[in-house]
């Protein structure tokens, strides 16, 4: 049986990072991502280092919200299985997307305030979306016993801060979501956790305003001394797709130095 990694978010940050991990460790890698041309070297780049390892790698450039896309793109993976013929399966789903409207519930200026479309937008991408593609996987035969779900969550699934209110929200959502499905798929061997990073240097963390402040916070407070890496975040996601950790499931994993411990 050859293992896969199903990677949603997997040209940068944390789905970048752990992307590499995995196939350091021979999976692998299916990666989701959508870039627009101009991006799309760095993509190429990525690729050929993965193959490095000497596993196989398929990237697919789509819309991961879009049930159209998906759907499309699990047809493509499935009829590969099929093909295939050596019990390709998804070993590991990974949800690391983050697009997400970064506005203001209340404002004087109604130019700040988030709207309905963009709520919208910023739950479904960065929370529904796991739950169609665990469907979708689950519905083709893609998983088996043992097979791991992970999705990055943040401190935001608790704490407020200025303009992250709709991302907040999807934070808490996708929690509430692992829940569910670790219950729903406990009978069938499959795991899902969410993964609490610490304050991490990314694309994504550089979008959200004021994201100078958390850094200086978080450098503070963390007793290890240092920001949390994707790369660390990488580690613990292999880690945990041990077949030894069967019996972890539905948990808010955390994998920050110490950081969340400090309030």
């Amino acid at each position: 049986m050859r293992p896969w990694a199903l990677i949603l978010g997997a040209s940068s940050g944390f789905g970048k990072a752990t992307a590499l991990e995995f196939a350091k460790n021979g999976i692998n890698i299916i990666g989701i991502h959508l870039d627009r041309k101009q991006a799309l070297k760095e993509v190429e780049d990525l690729i050929s280092a993965l193959k490095t390892y000497g596993v196989l790698v398929k990237y697919f450039n789509i819309n991961a919200a879009d049930l159209d896309s998906m759907n499309k793109t699990l047809d493509a993976i499935k009829e590969f299985f099929v093909q295939e013929q050596k019990e390709d399966y998804v070993k590991v789903l990974m949800h690391s997307l983050a697009f997400g409207t970064l506005k203001k519930f209340i404002s004087e200026e109604e130019a700040e305030i988030i709207n309905k479309n963009q709520m919208d937008m910023t739950i479904d991408v960065m929370a529904n979306s796991l739950v169609y593609w665990v469907q979708g996987c689950f519905k083709r035969g893609l998983f088996r016993n043992n097979s791991r779900i992970f999705a990055m969550t943040s401190s935001g699934d608790q704490r407020v801060m200025p303009f992250y209110g709709a991302v907040s929200a999807a934070k808490a959502a996708i929690e509430s979501h692992i829940r569910q499905l670790a219950l729903e798929l406990a009978p069938y061997g499959i795991t899902a956790n969410s993964v609490k990073a610490g304050v991490t240097d990314t694309p994504a963390l550089r979008k959200i305003p004021g994201n100078e402040y958390l850094i200086e916070m978080a450098l503070k407070k963390n007793p290890s001394g240092r920001l949390t890496t994707v790369e660390d975040v990488a580690k613990a996601i292999v880690a945990l797709s041990s077949d030894d950790l069967y019996w972890m499931t539905g948990n808010v994993i955390n994998v920050d130095g110490g950081e969340d411990i400090t309030g």
